[in-house]
């Protein structure tokens, strides 16, 4: 029999997520870490099967975030599926830039100029480095007034 905790996602990272939303002063019990934890992990399975019942369907044999943004919005998460998309066309585009830089400064290394700087070497004072994603929570509202 496969243990149960193998499937949960880690309670400290739930812990971790549930602190950032919260005031810092806040307490938080373990046993309502453990039912955001259950609910998670039902939560990533359900969306995770569905994606993966449309990759089977396709017989394909790897689940993509397209996949799991098209499970999203097939189950009626549509506004979670917009959000996903978004952020999985942001990191797409990030590694691509990334992924652009590393390969220029591989084959300009041996270009140099008349002062001595390497093409890689101009391409980093005239070109700054992609921003690092984030991921930001909601900002809480408040309604006391």
């Amino acid at each position: 029999m496969v243990d149960e905790h193998v499937k949960l996602v880690p309670i400290a990272n739930v812990g971790r997520i549930m602190k950032q939303i919260l005031p810092p002063t806040a307490k938080i019990s373990k046993e309502a870490k453990e039912t955001i934890q259950e609910c998670a992990s039902e939560f990533i399975s359900f969306v995770t099967g569905e994606a993966s019942d449309k990759c089977h369907k396709e017989n394909r044999k790897t689940v993509n975030g397209d996949d799991i943004c098209w499970a999203l919005s097939s189950l009626g998460f549509d506004n979670y599926a917009e959000a996903m998309l978004r952020y999985l066309y942001k990191l797409r585009e990030f590694e691509r830039l990334r992924a652009n830089q590393n390969k220029g400064s591989n084959d300009d290394e041996d270009n140099t100029d008349e002062e001595g700087a390497s093409e890689s070497e101009k391409q980093e004072t005239n070109t700054p480095p992609p921003a690092p994603l984030k991921f930001n929570v909601m900002e809480r509202v408040d309604r006391s007034n």
